[in-house]
């Protein structure tokens, strides 16, 4: 990609995504609506077994802050922050992201999280279909990862349904659930544009 392309892909604002029943739309710091969501999402039991953020998120503030943070990567290009709705009703179903979009070597990482009234509907697998899709044509990447830790055996059968096949295990390269100070291993998915497509 050459650099007047890459700062072109910077500027352009992220869309808006539908399909599959799902519409995934930027998350509003100003909305008490949506920092409620976000807390409750980070605070999800299941949510916090396999994941440590990099910044507690324990109250609304701190979800505030998260979502500003998640609103300035947005305008900058570095990540896409979607909340996950239903089409049909607008109820907010949990979050995905496309994050640290490097324009130069093409490549992202994507990670999400479903609420747990949610969840049994493929809600995760729909929206990563769609967001992959997104980040494979139109912003132009080349290749997504996806890594979740050893053991998060949705996670595993989600990507694999995606078309992110297994690629290998990266030792290390996970904080344990609620820690700082110990290390765990980490599942490796990858997707190319080059891929063939995959049939839902």
């Amino acid at each position: 990609m050459s650099l007047i392309r890459a700062q072109s892909s910077v500027a352009r604002p992220f869309p808006e995504l539908n399909g599959h029943g799902l519409r995934l739309c930027r998350w509003d710091p100003r909305s008490d609506a949506d920092a409620g969501t976000w807390l409750r999402g980070l605070s999800d039991p299941d949510f916090q077994r396999w994941n440590t953020p990099l910044k507690p998120v324990t109250d609304l503030d701190d979800a505030r802050t998260s979502l500003r943070a998640k609103a300035e990567n947005w305008a900058n290009g570095t990540s896409a922050s979607f909340r996950v709705t239903d089409a049909a009703t607008g109820t907010t179903l949990g979050h995905i992201g496309v994050n640290e979009i490097d324009h130069v070597f093409r490549v992202a990482r994507v990670g999400y999280w479903i609420l747990p009234e949610a969840r049994g509907r493929h809600v995760a697998t729909r929206a990563l279909t769609l967001a992959a899709h997104w980040a494979l044509t139109d912003l132009g990447l080349h290749r997504l990862e996806l890594g979740h830790a050893l053991g998060h055996d949705a996670s595993c059968r989600i990507a694999e349904r995606c078309g992110f096949p297994y690629e290998g295990t990266l030792r290390g390269a996970m904080w344990e659930a609620g820690r700082r100070d110990a290390f765990r291993d980490v599942h490796l998915h990858g997707r190319l544009a080059t891929d063939p497509a995959v049939a839902q």
